[in-house]
């Protein structure tokens, strides 16, 4: 599904400094994702709307976990380098670390924790349950989350594994359960992409408010700042980007 505010599949560009990490790169960024000029792409699986954007190579270094790059063997990508679940590595400032979840039995996700400075976030757009979820959780100032449900799992069972995507409600629970200000869900599904997105962002930031959580919904071209200094928390929607702070 699609709208005017959601018009492409989701991807996540977090810049600091000279660094501009892009997370996931579905088939409709194939002919922009150059223009981008992203420093590095990370994915957190192989399913074309995370990955096929890829699928004719691209210049920059691209990260993944062997599953992942198993099932995308093919694409001409030269510079690629292997993530290990629960193994941090840097990319340019940014230090990043995978979690496995479970959302897919024959395309294996991660979520990410990512932290620069004093400051971090973790992304995990499709998702039923994050393993490790208190070590992944621990000490994260904005949680940016699976937006495929409002207040119902989207659940199926295969190969005894759950797969699917947990409600907005659910990840809200582990926000409250982790102590995370400030959630944001992305990759929306047509329970939310075909709805009066006002009223829709009314229901989340109730739904948020009652876990002692700011919540909202992504659109198109969001752009958040996070500091990362050791000055305190700030997360806000900025009119320009401002040295040592993590833009995305």
């Amino acid at each position: 599904m699609r709208s005017r505010l959601h018009l492409r599949h989701s991807a996540l560009l977090l810049e600091y400094g000279d660094d501009r990490l892009m997370i996931d790169c579905g088939g409709d960024w194939l002919r922009h994702v150059n223009s981008i000029s992203p420093s590095a792409i990370v994915l957190t699986h192989a399913h074309p709307d995370h990955a096929h954007g890829l699928r004719k190579g691209v210049s920059c270094p691209v990260y993944a976990t062997a599953q992942t790059w198993d099932l995308i063997e093919r694409y001409p990508i030269a510079d690629r380098h292997r993530i290990r679940i629960g193994r941090s590595l840097r990319v340019g400032a940014i230090a990043l670390e995978a979690f496995a979840v479970e959302h897919s039995v024959r395309a294996p996700a991660v979520g990410f924790r990512l932290t620069v400075g004093k400051a971090s976030l973790f992304y995990v757009p499709d998702v039923v349950f994050i393993r490790n979820r208190r070590r992944a959780l621990n000490g994260i100032e904005l949680y940016i989350g699976d937006g495929a449900r409002l207040d119902r799992p989207l659940l199926r069972r295969r190969d005894h594994h759950s797969i699917g995507h947990a409600p907005i409600r659910e990840q809200l629970d582990w926000c409250r359960e982790a102590s995370i200000p400030r959630a944001v869900f992305t990759h929306c599904g047509s329970e939310i992409v075909r709805a009066d997105l006002r009223l829709v962002n009314a229901h989340v930031r109730r739904l948020g408010r009652e876990r002692g959580v700011v919540a909202g919904i992504a659109s198109d071209g969001m752009k958040l700042r996070l500091r990362v200094g050791t000055s305190g928390r700030r997360l806000d929607a900025p009119q320009c980007r401002r040295q040592g702070d993590l833009m995305f």
